[in-house]
């Protein structure tokens, strides 16, 4: 099996000090998509050793936010950073690689795209959800290239959107706040229904509510499980016939949780 997981970490160094590292020793996936790293390309490395890990990253260019990483066992034949807006807002966003992956049926290694992807949160009536659709629409364009090459890939990351009603547990309340607006949910509507791109969270997870991969850190949202699926693993037709289960790793209780997201992790049968 090829396990991919995919989190936001609100910081790697805040992640290991609240237990991401002990999450990683059980889980142990081959191929890791961070969100939020918010560090340096020597504070990643020194909590993912490139002895274990090879490293892809790309920084926000503010100090402190964003930022989007690949740690993956498998070697990588290719890396591309970014998606060339040219907009300060969207760096730290967007990277991906190709991994070599070998196949167990003997037919020799297969090319793996894999992207980490941290899509703007946005805030109703300001600049940011300009800049968020702005955003979508040079990820929807990068999508659809890769959907066309007809290959193995798949999109993770922290989207800031919830899909469907199933997505969020007090959509009536949220109907006209920013990650669940019908403007957002119609980018996530082409990539599926248009591009062909598989929601494995949706496929494997069951019709819902939830699993749900995000809760405020306030008041009692995690206990109450009142939360939404904003992190999403989206794969291509190829790839998402190979997943064979997606589990959202929540924590026991609030205060063994490392972010105030939960891991998504597929497994894929190559």
């Amino acid at each position: 099996m090829l396990t991919i997981a995919t989190v936001n970490v609100n910081g790697i160094r805040a992640a290991f000090r609240r237990g991401m590292g002990e999450w990683l020793d059980t889980r142990k996936p081959d191929v890791l998509l961070l969100q939020e790293v918010r560090a340096t390309d020597d504070i990643l490395a020194d909590h993912l050793s490139p002895g274990e890990w090879h490293l892809a990253h790309e920084e926000s260019t503010t100090k402190g936010r964003s930022g989007v990483a690949i740690a993956t066992r498998l070697p990588m034949t290719a890396v591309r950073i970014g998606l060339g807006t040219g907009v300060p807002g969207d760096s730290g966003r967007w990277v991906e690689a190709d991994l070599e992956v070998d196949a167990h049926d003997g037919t020799g290694p297969r090319t793996v795209t894999v992207v980490s992807t941290y899509v703007h949160s946005g805030t109703l009536g300001t600049p940011s959800m300009d800049e968020k659709y702005a955003f979508l629409e040079v990820v929807t364009a990068r999508m659809a290239q890769i959907a066309q090459e007809g290959g193995m890939a798949v999109v993770a990351g922290d989207v800031n959107i919830a899909h469907r009603e199933a997505d969020i547990r007090n959509w009536k309340g949220n109907l006209k706040s920013a990650g669940f607006l019908p403007q957002e949910r119609a980018y996530l509507d082409r990539w599926f229904d248009e591009l062909g791109w598989r929601d494995l969270g949706r496929e494997l997870g069951g019709e819902g509510p939830g699993p749900f991969t995000w809760w405020s850190w306030r008041g009692k949202a995690f206990d109450n499980d009142a939360g939404w699926r904003i992190d999403y693993q989206v794969a291509t037709p190829a790839l998402a016939d190979r997943a064979v289960s997606a589990t959202v790793d929540r924590a026991a209780s609030y205060d063994a949780r490392f972010s105030d997201h939960a891991p998504l992790v597929v497994e894929y049968d190559l």
